[in-house]
């Protein structure tokens, strides 16, 4: 989760300048990811995914190559990255959420209640901070979007990973999207060359190498040993995390309803997760 901490905030300091398009951060992003996975299968002779395993990489693909990183790019040309980090701090719980649909998994009543008011806490922080409750942005709505997404790659990729392994599914979900990430760029850089500082294309970077590649083979590797409810609750200090790196390296100010709003969401999230694991374990 340290690796991932950084990635709302390196993705808030790319889209900045204006000068990299959020298309382009978030396709090309995985392009470069895409080049170091092929090197890497083809290097250490993994074998191709087979059956059904195939639609499986497609959806950790749409999960955490597609959906995440190019719906958090858009949201974050907005959305302070303080703020992001509150509403993506929902993730543990709707990663629960769909590692117990997926597994066909029977929780209390209690799990869904508090994962349901962690949402809800979510989306009224998101609500008040946009001006009230009708206030909800179309960045919060892109953000939601990108907690879905990720729920589903994670809960679906830690599930692969038992049977390919951790780096390879992250791997192949990469090479499988691999063509549409490169329609995608080609069209970003079409309609916008990207240009910008050093510190906007090292935070770029970063994003491909470690947030799009190197960061999943750890969270992978820990969803597969599972229980992946257990796992999930490390994601509880990574919003923590994040909304420190915002106030530290954006200079972002930490105010009392962004504190307050994290406080309740991650209290929500790590209740619904411990619920689930009470049952389980």
């Amino acid at each position: 989760m340290g690796a991932f901490s950084f990635t709302v905030p390196f993705t808030r300091v790319a889209v900045a300048g204006g000068g990299m398009s959020p298309l382009f951060i978030g396709s090309a992003r995985a392009v470069i990811a895409a080049l170091l996975a092929a090197a890497a299968l083809a290097f250490t002779g993994q074998r191709l995914p087979r059956g059904l395993q195939w639609a499986r990489v497609a959806v950790v693909a749409g999960g955490v190559v597609v959906g995440f990183p190019v719906l958090t790019s858009f949201a974050l040309t907005t959305a302070p990255a303080s703020h992001g980090a509150v509403v993506i701090a929902v993730l543990p719980a709707a990663t629960a959420v769909a590692a117990v649909l997926r597994g066909h998994e029977r929780p209390p009543k209690s799990f869904w209640v508090m994962a349901a008011v962690g949402a809800i806490a979510a989306v009224v922080f998101a609500a008040l901070q946009g001006g009230g409750l009708s206030g909800l942005h179309w960045s919060d709505l892109l953000l939601f979007g990108a907690v879905v997404a990720a729920a589903i790659g994670y809960a679906e990729g830690g599930l692969l990973a038992r049977e390919l392994g951790a780096w390879q599914t992250v791997s192949w979900a990469l090479v499988l999207a691999a063509p549409l990430m490169i329609a995608l760029t080609g069209f970003s850089v079409a309609e916008q060359p990207p240009s910008g500082s050093a510190v906007e294309w090292a935070a770029f970077a970063y994003l491909a190498v470690v947030s799009m590649y190197l960061g999943f083979f750890a969270w992978y590797r820990g969803l597969a040993i599972g229980p992946m409810a257990q796992v999930s609750q490390v994601q509880l200090a990574q919003p923590v995390m994040t909304i420190c790196w915002a106030a530290l390296l954006l200079g972002e100010q930490l105010t009392w309803p962004t504190l307050l709003g994290g406080v309740a969401v991650i209290a929500c999230a790590a209740t619904a997760v411990r619920t689930r694991l009470g049952r389980t374990g």
